[in-house]
């Protein structure tokens, strides 16, 4: 194997996988390798995502980003988590917040104490025990604060709203002061060695040929890299999410400024609420073997908070991901690699994984098959573990009223999403795979908020009189409450620390 370094990196596509891709490598890189970046006005963008989950604080902390002026450049709110109506069943509502929920107790969660108090009839909605799920419910944000240990004050956790394409025009800025060079111009042709197939250059419209040694192909669900060049192939889950349109569109804002997404869901898909500073993005998610696009497209504008600011972008989509992310020198990221409907913000953390596994990868010339293998094994682990999380969504509900509804809650499901719905169902018991993304507190607040109910609980939990229990779940509840109290409201918080020009 050659120990020759890989010099020269080729990004096709900009948009958010693309200059988060170049930020990223310039920053890491610092100005020892070529990194050039092909984009083309004349290709759209998807751009619908703009929520995003906690990781994002991190990427943008290794960047040495400064959080404000981030937020005011994407005309940035925070998120506290996402609020899902209409889910288990039409009229009901819960908040998937992000960080803990309660406090563990003898080294029990939290949740195993609640439960046992409900069955008394003694305890609140699960969303009163969380600074996460109670503030949005008044509107309030502030961030945590390092210097009240062991108060909800200091486990506050929260995410982003914001532009997407202002933050990809941010992290172009970012990225070309480091030495990023980008090309306008459009690929018409990939040549590919006649050796191996390795990619050996693009060749754009103008007849410029570029070469490289490494590509990392970000052009969305076009995939002209990874698939329609290197053939790798795709996993589709429609069976399994039979969501496979998006139409989006902003609206004028209004209030209040609420720290979270919102997701409703409707006769065949769902509904997303993402407010900005400056307006309030919109999209209706729904399945085309159930719903006609113009009825689609009635529900989204005849639901709008505020004014439509543009036509409604339609989006088509197959769910699923690709069989291989990383094909020869071909790394893909973003849509490239997969997609997924933005119910759990989870496409923009995936460019973020992606990156770090492209860093602890990184190749050289010889690109170790080992090193190759192991990287698609991780992507695969990581996809099939969010697949899970949000077939969640779509199976734990009792809506029967409408086909598409009907055949979610009947549909089969993967055995390790219907494992842990078995687990729930008996003793409310939560396990976290490895280092999936979503831990215990996300899989109890969407199992428990789409009406999967547990028949029992840990056994520990009896351990401790009735009323000393009940006093724990209680005083838990009155201290989130007592924060909650002092936190200023989010439109406040915003206009103090990163209010955008309009």
């Amino acid at each position: 194997m050659t120990q020759t370094l890989v010099r020269d990196i080729v990004i096709v596509g900009g948009g958010t996988a693309g200059w988060m891709t170049a930020a990223a490598l310039s920053r890491l890189l610092k100005g020892q390798y070529s990194i050039r970046l092909i984009e083309s006005d004349e290709i759209g963008i998807v751009g619908v995502g703009e929520a995003t989950i906690p990781h994002i604080a991190t990427f943008n902390h290794i960047l040495g980003i400064d959080e404000d002026e981030f937020l005011r450049a994407t005309q940035g709110t925070f998120k506290l988590g996402i609020e899902f109506v209409n889910w288990g069943t039409v009229g009901d509502r819960y908040i998937h917040g992000f960080g803990k929920v309660g406090q563990e107790l003898a080294g029990l969660p939290f949740h195993h104490y609640w439960l046992r108090m409900a069955r008394e009839g003694r305890v609140s909605p699960l969303d009163a025990y969380s600074i996460n799920t109670a503030a949005p419910l008044q509107a309030r944000f502030m961030r945590a604060r390092s210097d009240m240990p062991g108060s909800p004050l200091a486990e506050i956790t929260y995410a982003f709203h914001f532009d997407a394409s202002l933050y990809a025009r941010y992290l172009r800025g970012y990225a070309e002061q480091r030495g990023v060079v980008r090309t306008q111009g459009k690929i018409v042709r990939v040549q590919q060695r006649e050796a191996d197939g390795f990619i050996d250059a693009v060749v754009l419209e103008s007849g410029e040929r570029i070469s490289g040694d490494l590509f990392v192909d970000c052009s969305g669900i076009r995939a002209l890299l990874i698939e329609q060049t290197l053939k790798t192939g795709y996993e589709d889950w429609t069976h399994w999410l039979p969501c496979d349109r998006a139409i989006a569109v902003p609206c004028t804002s209004v209030e209040p400024l609420l720290p979270i997404t919102r997701a409703t869901a409707h006769s065949a898909g769902w509904q997303w609420r993402i407010p900005l500073q400056h307006r309030i993005g919109n999209g209706h998610v729904y399945a085309s073997g159930f719903m006609e696009e113009d009825e689609a497209t009635a529900i989204l504008m005849n639901k709008l908070d505020g004014e439509a600011l543009a036509p409604p972008r339609h989006i088509r989509y197959v769910p699923g991901r690709r069989k291989k992310v990383w094909n020869r020198n071909c790394i893909a990221i973003g849509l490239a690699a997969g997609f997924f409907e933005p119910i759990e913000s989870t496409n923009i953390h995936l460019i973020q994984t992606a990156i770090l596994r492209l860093m602890t990868m990184f190749p050289r010339q010889g690109f170790s098959a080992a090193d190759v293998n192991e990287a698609n094994a991780q992507a695969q682990a990581e996809y099939e573990a969010i697949r899970d999380f949000i077939v969640l969504h779509y199976k734990a509900t009792q809506r029967d009223d409408s086909a598409f509804w009907n055949y979610c809650r009947t549909m089969p499901v993967p055995d390790t999403l219907q494992h842990r719905m078995d687990l729930y169902r008996s003793n409310a018991r939560i396990f976290r795979v490895g280092n999936e993304l979503f831990g215990e507190p996300s899989w109890l607040q969407v199992m428990h908020g789409q009406g999967l109910r547990a028949s029992g609980y840990h056994p520990f939990a009896d351990l401790l009189p009735k009323e000393v229990v009940a006093e724990f779940v209680s005083d838990v509840e009155r201290v989130v409450q007592k924060c909650v109290d002092v936190m200023p409201p989010h439109a406040d918080f915003v206009a103090s620390h990163c209010a955008a020009g309009r």
